[in-house]
């Protein structure tokens, strides 16, 4: 006696259109859901850490001066010129502090902020003091032709908590991105019991030649 192999039977589309309308917007909720928690939780936490130094003009230059040498600062901060030094004090290499390295002037004032990302709260604080003390001493060494010196005035802080989102924001953000898109679907979706086409008018054949009265 052989044993006959059951097969699967995967549903079919008549089942798959019978199914509630407000399935897709369930389905897509759900999947959207686990799948930004998933991401939340496979992806590290990243910290963030920000030093501020400030422009201070000398007797020969005003505060325009000032602000002026602060966005010229701002943007060579993160050159190899001060990347370079910065590295000894942070322990990283050049290329972490290039890509994990950012840095933020204001119109308004002489002031530069230096900000860095990390996966530990430790190594973000060590590359913004880092860079924000090779800046001050680039500074430092043309202050004789520039009239303006850069003086620490905030050092970057230990991070109490992650700057990224958690998985149950990145969870909550899923869900609404799927119950979206299972709305959108919802509403793509062809209505059921549509009107039925009108019945076509009949038109009377030919009459024959026996049925015209003589």
């Amino acid at each position: 006696m052989t044993d006959t192999p059951t097969r699967l039977r995967l549903p079919s589309l008549d089942r798959v259109r019978r199914l509630p309308a407000w399935s897709a917007l369930v389905a897509g909720t759900l999947l959207g859901g686990l799948s930004g928690g998933a991401y939340g939780l496979l992806t590290p936490a990243e910290y963030t850490a920000t030093s501020y130094v400030v422009a201070v003009p000398t007797d020969q230059t005003g505060p325009e001066s000032a602000r002026g040498f602060a966005q010229a600062y701002g943007r060579v901060a993160t050159q190899l010129a001060v990347l370079g030094d910065a590295q000894v004090w942070a322990g990283v290499p050049v290329r972490t502090l290039r890509d994990s390295v950012r840095t933020a002037t204001s119109p308004d004032a002489p002031m530069v902020s230096v900000t860095a990302v990390s996966e530990r709260p430790g190594t973000a604080v060590d590359m913004a003091n880092a860079v924000a003390r090779a800046l001050t001493r680039h500074a430092e060494d043309t202050k004789d032709s520039t009239q303006v010196r850069l003086v620490q005035f905030s050092r970057a802080v230990k991070p109490s908590a992650p700057a990224s989102a958690s998985p149950a924001v990145t969870a909550l953000v899923g869900a609404s991105a799927g119950g979206l898109l299972g709305g959108l679907a919802l509403l793509a979706r062809p209505r059921r019991g549509g009107r039925e086409p009108a019945p076509s008018a009949s038109v009377p054949g030919p009459a024959s030649a026996a049925d015209v009265p003589r």
